[in-house]
């Protein structure tokens, strides 16, 4: 996995403004999560990721990620343009800055999705984002998910799986963790609408330097 680096751009927010970062291992549910938060909504930026992974079939370019050629992609690394970004699985994603700085110079909320290396990369630039784990029942129940979804075949799984185990390793590093249950999507919702509340009530100043 790689990572950019990139000049610093100061912002000075206030109290309420908040940068969280949803993570966590592939197939857990992070998009299905996002979708039920945009439904909800909790008002908030939706930072749209770019990618250089193909489109799936169920997937809308602008939506899910931005689908971006490796062209393109390494011309947004020399530009500047990503607040972070990292191979993962032999495709790159990154996330645009310039989205993330205007949502917060607008006094936005910003919600991130990234894998778990992004969100500790996050955590170094932004070290008052608000990192959120989601966390699979149990490795058996996400590799079922993963296996649902029909997307990787056996040795992919198995790498995954064992990335899975990694990141897992990783969750003391995030400031929360909340599990992923597949039949109980809108507790994800509340738990996250929860923080979101526990955090603006936090007396603490705000300062981002990205």
């Amino acid at each position: 996995m790689m990572s950019s680096n990139s000049n610093a751009e100061s912002l000075i927010l206030t109290p309420d403004n908040l940068v969280l970062v949803l993570s966590g291992p592939s197939g857990v549910g992070k998009d299905v999560a996002l979708n039920a938060m945009k439904a909800r909504p909790i008002p908030s930026t939706y930072v749209v990721t770019n990618t250089t992974r193909p489109q799936r079939q169920c997937e809308i370019d602008g939506e899910h990620y931005h689908f971006v050629s490796q062209a393109e992609f390494s011309r947004m690394i020399g530009a500047n343009e990503l607040l972070e970004y990292a191979e993962v699985y032999g495709n790159y994603y990154g996330v645009p800055k310039t989205m993330v700085c205007q949502a917060l110079a607008d006094g936005k909320d910003v919600i991130i999705k990234v894998d778990v290396q992004g969100a500790l990369t996050i955590k170094k630039r932004i070290p008052d984002a608000v990192l959120i784990f989601l966390m699979p029942p149990s490795l058996d129940e996400l590799a079922n998910r993963l296996q649902k979804r029909g997307t990787e075949n056996n040795n992919d799984m198995e790498l995954r799986l064992n990335t899975a185990r990694s990141e897992i390793e990783l969750l003391p590093l995030f400031n929360y963790a909340v599990v992923s249950y597949s039949n109980r999507i809108e507790d994800i919702v509340d738990n996250v609408a929860a923080i979101i509340t526990a955090e603006k009530l936090r007396v603490k100043s705000h300062s981002f330097n990205i």
